[in-house]
């Protein structure tokens, strides 16, 4: 009996193996339909693309023309660390190389007089 299912399975195994990958391994199923929020732009109304305009970042201390950044300007410094005591990385914060470079300095020397707490708040 083995051999018959064998047998005829295998003429009808090719169809069932393109089903059986998504879904006998439970790991990823077929498509589920249309999104609850709309297209890929979301509920925003807009046919597609995004759903807001995003500024270009722009360093800050290009901007202003801040020549060297100072370990001892603790509120400038605070504004590159998050909450949890990491510095925010560039991408983030729209800061060029050169200023990120000093910039991470310059907190690491706050830190290490104390200016600055290398961690956030214990919950």
């Amino acid at each position: 009996m083995a051999e018959e299912t064998r047998a005829s399975g295998g003429a009808e195994s090719s169809p069932s193996e393109g089903q059986g990958q998504g879904q006998s391994q439970g790991h990823r199923p077929g498509p589920r339909g249309p999104r609850p929020g709309g297209g890929p732009g979301g509920p925003g109304g807009r046919e597609g693309g995004r759903k807001y305009f995003r500024r270009k970042k722009v360093c800050k201390f290009c901007v202003e023309k801040i020549e060297n950044i100072n370990y001892k300007d603790v509120r400038l410094l605070a504004q590159f660390v998050a909450e949890s005591g990491k510095i925010v990385p560039r991408r983030l914060t729209g800061v060029c190389t050169p200023h990120q470079r000093r910039l991470s300095t310059a907190i690491k020397q706050a830190r290490n007089i104390a200016l600055l707490p290398f961690a956030g708040r214990a919950m």
